[in-house]
């Protein structure tokens, strides 16, 4: 089979072990680049000539680690899963964990304040409230909203997992009321004039305007506003595990990054030379 039929393939079997679309794209994308720049057919490349490439990447084109990681793992998923080579041992620069920039509570409370209608205001309060990734917020039906309970839940998050995160007391009965006056009782709570679904430039566009409204000189994203969640939260004394659950991270170790941010816990601590 030639590389049109072997990248074909390729993109079957990414769909049906359920891959986001970003994903697929990326990976048929670096295989593509990868069989036009070492010009051969997929079954005669060699382990060698992976390492050529990426070498390529990391030398000539300068691409950062975590950019060469994921190319590096859409060339060993095409040629271990699909072409069944078994190549291992392909080593790449190690990615810098760099610690999340987060907002102060005086920054968020700012923010929010310089919205400047209720929608957008709501959509910010409801991702500092509730730590969620902007398409899960972009994606909450009112259905998601459990008023009785006070908690959100999240219906196919990355990874394609379900959970259950937390919700202002005072935020629910904003989108209660704010719902009523829009006449929504169900499907998508944020919507755009044809009652369709907003993008996630819509919310990096309202919450980089309401940051510079506010005098907010840090780079704001809406992920910020995530980061921000888990680091109060960790201040105010909440275990790392039950953030692990609210933020719907798999591994503990993602989560523990922002056990490195936590400046309000850093200066609870007394310095032992205090006791001497």
């Amino acid at each position: 089979m030639d590389s049109l039929g072997m990248l074909q393939k390729l993109e079957t079997e990414l769909k049906i072990r359920g891959f986001s679309p970003e994903t697929l794209k990326a990976y048929l994308f670096h295989n593509t680049k990868f069989l036009g720049f070492i010009n051969k057919e997929p079954s005669e490349v060699s382990e060698d000539d992976l390492k050529l490439y990426l070498a390529h990447l990391i030398s000539d084109k300068h691409l950062s680690a975590a950019s060469v990681a994921l190319v590096r793992s859409a060339l060993l998923f095409f040629y271990n899963q699909i072409m069944g080579k078994g190549f291992g041992g392909i080593k790449t620069p190690k990615i810098q964990r760099k610690n999340p920039a987060v907002l102060s509570k005086e920054e968020v409370k700012s923010l929010i304040s310089a919205c400047v209608n209720e929608k957008s205001r709501l959509l910010v309060q409801l991702l500092y409230s509730s730590g969620l990734r902007v398409s899960e917020c972009l994606g909450l039906y009112v259905e998601d909203l459990d008023f009785s309970e006070k908690v959100c839940n999240v219906r196919q998050g990355k990874g394609k997992k379900d959970r259950i995160t937390v919700i202002s007391d005072s935020l629910l009965g904003s989108l209660k009321a704010y719902l009523d006056a829009e006449g929504i009782d169900s499907g998508l709570i944020f919507r755009n004039r044809k009652s369709g679904a907003l993008t996630a430039r819509n919310v990096q566009k309202i919450v980089s305007l309401a940051a510079k409204r506010a005098g907010v000189k840090k780079l704001v994203t809406p992920h910020k506003l995530r980061h921000s969640f888990a680091t109060h939260l960790l201040e105010s004394g909440v275990s790392i595990r039950f953030i692990q659950e609210l933020l719907g991270h798999s591994n503990l170790q993602t989560t523990q990054i922002y056990t490195r941010v936590s400046r309000e816990s850093i200066r609870s601590i007394k310095s032992p030379l205090d006791d001497l």
